[in-house]
């Protein structure tokens, strides 16, 4: 069984990463991204994830699903703001070149299509760094790492349970959509896509309550080992930073400084290519 977005050991320079220098990267990339409208900047981002991407070796078989539900999301996202704020990049850009009419009150402008572009390349700046983020990172030498950075060992720990269950939730969705195509309901792509949605939303009740049954398990058994009676822990997994680490975040904090010194050096973080 295929799951996703899963800890695989695989001997790569990004894997021999510290999980704390992993964290770091993609908290400062994301805050990048977020505030950052500037093309030029974004569409370097992408270049620069997508790379990395490649250098991590992870399988597109692992986040493939995921993907999938992101750019549905992304999708959802640009409509809902076409037609909420048509004219928002209009306002952005201070101009309005209509491109074709849609319907009263919709027109189709260049400036709301260049604005709706950088909310999609957005989406690519930080979607592989989230996922070279989750199958890179063992999730038990994350949470070491998090605790050595003062954060509670309990709550370091909480965070390690869940990166590791998440391909075990995974699997158990799959086995009860294995169940339901079984007993004859069609979830593949060949029933029509609103009966695939509502069918596979008919998966999440007996999935929250398989989670439930999860969590119940595992929180008796740390209880009964006396978990978070002491003030302090020992980990098997901690790995301390490396000169790789150090040099990786160097050139993180000099590339996102970079970026929003460029995308503010004109007093505005939206690139306009419609100025006159």
């Amino acid at each position: 069984m295929n799951r996703i977005l899963s800890y695989q050991e695989k001997n790569t320079w990004i894997h021999r990463l510290s999980g704390i220098t992993k964290l770091i990267f993609f908290l400062l990339w994301c805050i990048t991204s977020a505030m950052t409208y500037d093309t030029r900047v974004l569409l370097l981002m992408i270049l620069v994830s997508f790379i990395l991407f490649a250098v991590s070796k992870t399988e597109w078989r692992q986040v493939s699903s995921v993907f999938k539900f992101i750019a549905l999301m992304m999708v959802i996202n640009v409509i809902a703001i076409f037609l909420l704020s048509p004219y928002q990049g209009c306002e952005i850009y201070g101009s309005k070149t209509v491109m074709m009419p849609f319907f009263k009150g919709h027109d189709v402008t260049g400036e709301e299509l260049f604005y709706l572009f950088n909310v999609v390349i957005k989406y690519f700046t930080v979607t592989p760094a989230i996922f070279i983020f989750l199958v890179t990172t063992n999730p038990s030498e994350f949470a070491a790492s998090l605790n050595m950075v003062g954060i509670p060992y309990t709550i370091a720990y909480s965070v390690a349970i869940a990166l590791r269950y998440i391909p075990d939730v995974q699997g158990d969705f799959q086995r009860i959509r294995n169940a339901q195509e079984a007993r004859g309901i069609e979830m593949s792509a060949k029933a029509k896509l609103i009966e695939r949605i509502r069918r596979t939303s008919s998966i999440i009740f007996p999935l929250l309550f398989s989670t439930m049954e999860r969590i119940d398990v595992v929180s008796n058994a740390m209880e009964l080992r006396g978990f978070g009676k002491k003030r302090g822990r020992t980990w098997y997994a901690h790995k301390r930073l490396e000169a790789i680490d150090y040099i990786c975040l160097a050139l993180t904090a000099v590339f996102c400084v970079g970026a929003l010194v460029f995308t503010y050096y004109d007093g505005s973080r939206f690139y306009n290519p419609f100025a006159q």
